[in-house]
């Protein structure tokens, strides 16, 4: 019967704890966009404004955008210590992320042939009251973007958070950025209709807004589907893991897969073949300069017959 302790020899995949205070972010920013959406809406039909109407419908959308982020969250904390999780519920938040981003093509999708319609068929509409609420969801908007990005917040060299990002925020911030973006787009097209008599702004700013955040719908659809289809980290960083591990002995490196198994989270499996074998551990330490390798499997081939680059002091 075995007695030792293995504790110290486990892998943890326990959930970050910044994402309670993202929840809670998420949930104000929830409030204040429901309760626009009901009066950008109901302004919207009542002006006749396409531009007031398409940013109300993103509200709309972007409340059940925020829902499944919610419950991604929830899920992956509840379920963090589930050992039928390979690696961990870090995935739910990339399931969230590529659910919100079919949401949010499917609107742009709505947007556009509302807009194609109300430029055959111009309506009328009340410039002055839908030029009122438009301001009222502009101020939603950016006060949602300040909650959800406060300024100071970590981001990487790109001006993003990489490929190891919160999916789940990201499109979080990703739908409320659509909405400043149809706000913005309102009030230019109200001005323009109320002051230059340009009535196929409104619907023509409705199109242009609904190709933009199909851009990002699809950026946010491929950044969630390269994590859930485990696709490979980046050339460079491959290149260095491969380095860090050939730089040592003879070592060469047979086989390496190193991917994304949550935000901020890698896992790494690593063939390693050497005339001067070591044990694991070894092999792990020399990968400890790469951030975020919480996984890391390692196997070790002795090669035959004698080394090209004989290593003095190396037992073989």
């Amino acid at each position: 019967m075995h007695t030792h302790c293995m504790d110290r020899y486990r892998h943890t995949h326990a959930e970050s704890a910044d994402s309670l205070a993202t929840e809670r972010r998420i949930r104000i920013v929830m409030a204040l966009t429901l309760a626009c959406m009901a009066a950008e809406i109901g302004a919207g039909w009542a002006f006749g404004s396409l531009a007031l109407l398409a940013d109300g419908w993103h509200m709309a959308s972007h409340g059940l955008a925020f829902f499944i982020a919610l419950f991604a969250y929830a899920f992956a904390r509840r379920h963090a210590g589930d050992p039928n999780f390979t690696f961990g519920t870090g995935k739910v938040d990339a399931l969230g992320g590529f659910t919100s981003a079919v949401l949010l093509g499917l609107v742009a999708v709505m947007m556009a042939w509302e807009a194609v319609q109300r430029l055959i068929t111009p309506t009328e509409i009340a410039y002055g009251e839908a030029m009122v609420v438009a301001a009222i969801g502009f101020a939603v908007n950016l006060a949602s973007i300040l909650i959800l990005e406060p300024p100071g917040r970590h981001r990487d060299e790109t001006g993003e958070t990489g490929r190891h990002h919160d999916h789940s925020l990201r499109a979080t911030t990703m739908h409320v950025m659509a909405d400043l973006l149809t706000s913005v787009g309102a009030i230019v097209a109200l001005g323009a209709g109320m002051w230059l008599s340009w009535s196929w702004l409104d619907p023509a700013v409705g199109l242009i807004g609904a190709l933009v955040i199909g851009v990002w719908a699809r950026s946010l659809l491929r950044g969630s589907a390269r994590v859930l289809l485990d696709e490979a980290e980046t050339p460079a960083l491959m290149d260095r893991a491969r380095a860090l591990i050939e730089a040592d002995a003879d070592n060469r490196v047979a086989d390496l897969h190193l991917w994304a198994i949550r935000p901020g989270r890698l896992a790494a499996i690593v063939s390693v073949v050497t005339h001067y074998p070591r044990p694991p551990g070894h092999y792990k330490a020399l990968l400890a300069p790469i951030p975020d390798l919480c996984h890391i499997t390692v196997e070790v081939s002795a090669q035959d017959g004698d080394p090209c680059i004989p290593v003095a002091g190396l037992p073989r």
